[in-house]
């Protein structure tokens, strides 16, 4: 993973360029409550953790349908939609990125739901697996009011037509009248730290075996249609600013969660997937 960096040295990110962020808004805030101890107890004002640190968070929300849609059975458990590779993904996720960039992040993520009064503590959300998500009038307006006020959402890991077509819908009501586009390669999220020419697929652990690393179409929702391109769909402020990207049609958190499943998986799709999240997390602190 160390080769086809940019931005100086063994790829790793200046932290005071990391700082011209959104995140920078949270620092600010910790500064003021230091500040504000000299006229208080420190314990009055000790925030939920330390703004200075990325923590990690995936976002709790609900989803429509029973068995094999809100929620499914694996591994010996059943699982909600919104938990798919948590928090393994995050705690392995956090550990690369602490190992190849100057970023601080914690290797205990945090889960919120989008009406969380915290929720801006985060410059940066994260949702998985949204194919039958149902978000709420108080979530879509607390989600509204997170992405303009300088936070980032990234979705990652729905496949196919009908999961993104129920995506759209909900981002709708987010984002009224903005419209998605694909992201070319040239764009700088691709290019922030390593040099990416190519949006990988990552499949799912149990299909990384197929000649295809596109998912079969029955495990998703009907109907799923294509299913072949991965891509970075993103939305946009009115100044150009990304607001939300999904990386559709691929499963990047996935290589995280699964990169000791093998040498061969780890190569194969864990590089590529810590690729991508380097990149994403390090263009969404510094744009």
């Amino acid at each position: 993973m160390g080769n086809g960096t940019r931005g100086g040295g063994d790829g790793q990110v200046s932290a005071a360029v990391a700082m011209r962020s959104p995140v920078t808004r949270s620092v600010v805030a910790a500064l003021a409550v230091v500040v504000a101890g000299a006229l208080a107890t420190a314990e009055e004002f000790l925030p939920a953790h330390d703004l200075t640190e990325f923590v990690p968070t995936r976002i709790e929300y609900d989803s429509v349908g029973g068995a094999g849609e809100a929620f499914y059975g694996y591994d010996g458990r059943v699982w909600e939609r919104w938990e798919t590779d948590f928090p393994q993904a995050e705690q392995n996720f956090a550990k690369r990125l602490n190992q190849l960039t100057n970023v601080v992040a914690s290797r205990q993520p945090a889960r919120r739901k989008l009406t969380a009064p915290n929720l801006g503590d985060s410059p940066l959300i994260y949702m998985s697996d949204v194919g039958y998500m149902a978000l709420s009038g108080p979530e879509m307006r607390a989600l509204r009011q997170y992405l303009y006020n300088g936070g980032f959402l990234w979705v990652d890991d729905f496949w196919g037509d009908a999961e993104w077509a129920s995506f759209e819908r909900a981002m709708a009501g987010v984002l009224p009248g903005r419209r998605w586009r694909v992201l070319p390669i040239e764009h700088a999220i691709f290019h922030t730290v390593f040099d990416i020419d190519e949006m990988p697929q990552i499949p799912a652990r149990d299909f990384a075996h197929r000649a295809d690393t596109a998912e079969p179409p029955w495990v998703h929702r009907f109907p799923a249609g294509s299913l072949d391109v991965a891509s970075i769909r993103a939305y946009a402020d009115d100044d150009g600013r990304l607001m939300a990207i999904a990386t559709h049609n691929t499963d990047i958190a996935d290589g995280w969660e699964r990169e000791s499943y093998g040498e061969w998986y780890f190569e194969r799709f864990s590089t590529q997937s810590y690729r991508v999240g380097i990149n994403v997390i390090v263009y969404a602190l510094t744009h």
